[in-house]
């Protein structure tokens, strides 16, 4: 009796010091309290949302060289720059900028998972500025729906928003806001809080290294564009001249 005592209260401290002290910093992490509490295009896609998070890095290049890696991203395009294993089927996030994978527009599907059955929608298009991706689907099929029509007993409804502001060093400052929503309420914040916050954490965080290290290795333009010579594997350095 003892012994089952004890680990309630140790399992309950441990729920008070993680949302006392352990969420909020997983929810801003990187993030000042001004950006946190900011509002952004596309928040008002998800009315009433019960969950979200801001993140933010700091970049070195501009708004003009970051935007590019991020409107290729997508399971058979460039991956997600984070944990391929996890989220791209184990094949590697392009190491460079490939043309071919720059088209997008309002309305265009991102595969979110290598068979595409899953996908986020491009809701805000604002060049080097605002890219906006939504993903909404039932539960438990997993199938997608229109959220702009009658919304499904169960589901989850969400988006995931990259945000692009300049430094005066000429560095970009990427701040990236989630908001989500979903029924059963209940279930959904339970899901949220033990898997989907820490594991949006650890992907973001990780995609966040990965984005540096790959603009940083590009450098700045220097008003020189560079050329495509031929199509090539986007993990060669090689296709670029």
């Amino acid at each position: 009796m003892r012994r089952t005592l004890r680990g309630t209260v140790y399992t309950v401290l441990a729920a008070g010091v993680y949302a006392a002290l352990v969420r909020p910093r997983l929810l801003r992490w990187g993030a000042t309290r001004e950006e946190a509490s900011a509002s952004y295009p596309g928040d008002d896609l998800i009315e009433r949302a019960t969950a979200q998070s801001t993140m933010a890095v700091s970049l070195p290049a501009p708004p003009e060289e970051v935007w590019p890696w991020l409107v290729q991203m997508g399971c058979g395009r460039a991956g997600w720059y984070s944990w391929d294993l996890l989220d791209n089927g184990g094949r590697r996030s392009a190491d460079e900028v490939v043309p071919e994978w720059q088209d997008v527009a309002v309305g265009t599907r991102v595969p979110s998972v290598p068979s595409g059955a899953f996908y986020f929608v491009v809701e805000v298009l604002d060049p080097a500025r605002t890219l906006v991706l939504r993903s909404d689907f039932e539960l438990p099929s997993g199938r997608p729906f229109d959220p702009r029509g009658p919304m499904p007993d169960a589901y989850t409804d969400g988006i995931w928003a990259f945000h692009l502001r300049p430094l005066p060093d000429g560095g970009t400052r990427l701040i990236v806001r989630t908001r989500g929503r979903g029924k059963p309420a209940a279930a959904d914040r339970l899901m949220g809080r033990l898997f989907g916050e820490p594991a949006h954490f650890i992907m973001q965080h990780r995609q966040f290294r990965n984005l540096r290290r790959r603009v940083r290795r590009d450098g700045p333009s220097a008003g020189r564009p560079r050329t495509w010579s031929r199509y090539r594997d986007p993990r060669s350095r090689s296709a670029w001249r």
